[in-house]
């Protein structure tokens, strides 16, 4: 199993309708072959040490069969297409991915 955490920086003031692209995608997402989850999730402010929050980063987390399913999501035409959509609002994309330990 792969889990993938994407940090997406979103333009200040954009990022309900970065949500709005990105949810209308989702279904999509979770019909591929392997898709395990695919949900976006928003920082909130819990007051916890060493917590970095941010308003303008929404943080996809993902899970996958293995990695020739992540690979191949990452050229489906429903990815191409979002990612056209999505273009203007987002300035900037961190990937992690991860195994178990």
């Amino acid at each position: 199993m792969i889990t993938v955490l994407a940090s997406i920086r979103v333009k200040e003031g954009g990022r309900s309708d970065f949500l709005e692209i990105f949810k209308e995608n989702v279904p999509h997402v979770m019909k591929e072959k392997g898709c395990v989850e695919y949900s976006p999730a928003v920082d909130i402010d819990a007051g916890l040490p060493g917590q970095s929050f941010d308003e303008n980063v929404v943080t996809v987390v993902e899970r996958w069969k293995d990695l020739e399913a992540l690979r191949d999501h990452m050229g489906a035409p429903h990815m191409l297409a979002y990612r056209e959509k999505a273009k203007d609002l987002v300035e900037g994309v961190s990937v992690k991915v991860l195994r178990e330990a």
